[in-house]
């Protein structure tokens, strides 16, 4: 099943930059032998201010064709890591080529392109600043893969 994280906003190099690619390329490596991956950034920007909406539509653009999709929302479901790493093999096993992880820009998702998600999930309570949610993501993605597979990297 192939991943794609598919965020407004462009990152530009730095420590997050380098955190999310060295995640990513672990899950590659790790969930390559489980049906996982690999794992893409595709990125879009608003350059004429049109709101969410106009990232909205930039983001229904941006998915791959018959993709789940899995928006990153405050208001979705909190998971555990194990959850999460559950519901990544459960859609592999119902045969989903593709998954694509959608973070809105600083004020989220649209409310239309949000119902539209065939799950939300939440990364806690707290609000957080997209560019860190894309770390956050990475790591998570590389968590379960280690998960399913038996590996120590997640203690709990």
């Amino acid at each position: 099943m192939r991943v794609t994280i598919c965020a407004v906003g462009r990152l530009r190099s730095g420590p997050e930059k380098t955190l999310i690619d060295d995640y990513l390329t672990r899950f590659d490596r790790t969930g390559r032998a489980l049906g996982l991956g690999p794992a893409s950034v595709v990125e879009v920007e608003d350059r004429r201010g049109g709101g969410m909406a106009a990232e909205a539509a930039l983001l229904r653009k941006a998915l791959p064709r018959g993709a789940l999709m899995c928006a990153l929302d405050e208001r979705g479901k909190v998971l555990s890591s194990p959850e999460f790493a559950g519901k990544l093999e459960r859609w592999r096993d119902a045969g989903r080529s593709d998954l694509a992880l959608v973070i809105g820009g600083a004020d989220g998702i649209d409310p239309a392109l949000r119902a539209e998600a065939d799950f939300s999930v939440s990364l806690g309570r707290m609000v957080w600043p997209h560019m860190l949610v894309r770390v956050m993501l990475a790591e998570q993605l590389y968590r379960a893969a280690t998960i399913l597979t038996g590996a120590p990297y997640h203690r709990a």
